[in-house]
């Protein structure tokens, strides 16, 4: 029998090796407090003294981008799917009202493109710098006979910081409250599956290219910022599971959520695909964020206020989509 390489069985380690190598001046530009540069190491570092937290807690989060990555292939697009990446790890992080702090990346996929997983890490990079954290490391993992040529999967994971006595988890929360939306740049990174099935591929990677690829927003900077200047009492991410799975994670046992339809703009793309399908309304909000990205349950006057900041500082159109009532736990959907 012939000698074997681990080149001749698919994975190319010089290959990976030189890669590194071009995205260290990429990496480097997601510095920010506590950042080490060391690339490459074993594992990543990051330096955490923290002086202006009393009690601090590290939170952690992980998360993918799902079949969002298959379209990304299908059209030949990669160099915004990384910022859904890092979107969708650190919006759920900074929902108790954490700050993140670093960011790391794996890529799997049967055989390295170097030219692909720089645009991806191209991606990693803006969104770790829209986020305000770092990317530390990750790892690239070249699987042939797991993957499909072509295909690629990713995943994200993200650490960051809160003091006790400032982490937002709904306990607050009263009757009468606010329940205020952020506007979503689209499908963001959710239902994807769903997407698949109602549209073609051909429609996928023609009219609706734009819409379907369009990179989910990253709310960390203006949530941070309302924090200081509001007292927000609780904050969903509108991801898996809607409004109806999500928003309920936020109110207490002895309240009940009311979401309005009609008081915000739906994106179009929610319309093609409710008409195409036939789909119920609860299907749809249980499955997409039909334009709403992020709630912050906020008293009515304070509601106001968060409107303004959103609007006149980070061009976000926010509405209020619903009112917390006195009631069994639930969400509900009602006419305007």
């Amino acid at each position: 029998m012939n000698r074997i390489t681990y080149r001749q069985a698919g994975v190319d380690i010089n290959k990976a090796n030189k890669l590194i190598d071009t995205i260290k001046p990429l990496v480097a530009m997601t510095k920010r407090d506590g950042w080490v540069g060391n690339i490459g190491a074993f594992s990543g570092l990051f330096d955490a003294r923290v002086k202006r937290f009393k009690e601090p807690y590290l939170v952690a989060s992980t998360d993918g981008v799902g079949t969002k990555c298959l379209i990304a292939q299908w059209v030949n697009k990669h160099d915004t799917i990384g910022i859904d990446l890092v979107a969708m790890n650190v919006n759920d992080l900074v929902t108790c009202g954490a700050e993140p702090l670093f960011f790391l990346d794996y890529f799997a996929t049967g055989a390295l493109k170097p030219a692909v997983m720089r645009d991806v890490i191209k991606g990693i990079v803006r969104g770790c710098q829209m986020a305000n954290v770092s990317l530390i490391g990750g790892e690239t993992a070249e699987l042939p006979g797991m993957y499909a040529p072509g295909v690629y999967d990713i995943a994200g994971f993200t650490v960051g910081i809160v003091d006790k006595k400032d982490v937002i988890d709904g306990s607050k929360v009263r009757e009468g409250d606010f329940i205020l939306g952020i506007q979503s740049s689209g499908i963001h990174s959710n239902g994807y599956s769903m997407v698949r099935k109602i549209l073609t591929k051909k429609e996928i990677t023609g009219p609706y290219r734009k819409e379907i690829l369009e990179p989910t927003i990253i709310y960390v900077k203006p949530v941070l910022d309302l924090i200081q200047r509001i007292h927000i009492k609780g904050i969903a991410n509108i991801t898996g599971g809607g409004f109806f799975d999500n928003i309920i994670r936020i109110l207490p046992d002895s309240t009940a959520g009311i979401i309005t339809k009609g008081a915000w703009r739906v994106p179009r793309i929610f319309d093609i695909m409710q008409r195409r399908g036939k789909i119920k309304d609860r299907e749809m909000f249980w499955t997409f964020n039909m334009g709403i990205g992020m709630v912050m349950i906020v008293s009515k006057k304070d509601a106001w206020a968060a409107k303004r900041i959103l609007k006149d500082k980070y061009s976000l159109d926010s509405w209020i989509v619903g009112e917390v009532i006195k009631g069994s736990k639930r969400i509900e959907l009602i006419e305007s």
